[in-house]
């Protein structure tokens, strides 16, 4: 009887040792998820506050803003409305943006993606250039990534 006993014990114990070794395994993997994890929010950090630091004078102007890597500019300091066309205000702070993100992209192995946005209001039959907003966002976008490049950002970087 004290055999049965102890091979009982014997049993509960081996699994308790299998069972603390699986959850030891598991707060190591654990501690090295968050590690990796801490790294890549500090990496995130320091990206952002190199591009804040590098775009420091036009976010000064209040005309551009940074908010998760990603740089804004209104709308209606590039453009009017219904317009593709650059105004000269909108084409001088792009100017002003080139040798900043240059420097910062060159650091980087990373891209400059632009995005065109559209007014907030519907085109309409007048404007006989772009049958919708969406085609004018598209154009506004394509505006941008050529004057970018005119003013100096490599092509291969936008």
């Amino acid at each position: 009887m004290w055999a049965v006993f102890g091979d009982l014990m014997a049993g509960l114990l081996g699994a308790f040792v299998l069972v603390l070794v699986g959850m030891l395994v598991m707060q190591v993997d654990l501690v090295a998820s968050l590690r990796q994890e801490v790294e890549r929010r500090q990496m995130e950090e320091q990206r952002r506050m190199a591009l804040e630091k590098a775009l420091a004078i036009p976010l000064a102007s209040g005309r551009v803003t940074v908010n998760e890597g990603r740089i804004g500019i209104s709308g209606s300091v590039l453009f009017a409305p219904g317009s593709d066309e650059l105004r000269p205000e909108g084409r001088q702070l792009l100017t002003s943006l080139v040798q900043p993100l240059r420097v910062y992209l060159r650091e980087r192995d990373e891209m400059l993606m632009v995005s065109g946005f559209t007014d907030n209001k519907l085109l309409r039959g007048g404007n006989h250039r772009f049958t919708d907003n969406l085609e004018l966002s598209a154009q506004r976008a394509l505006t941008v990534t050529r004057a970018l490049i005119d003013e100096g950002m490599p092509a291969s970087q936008v």
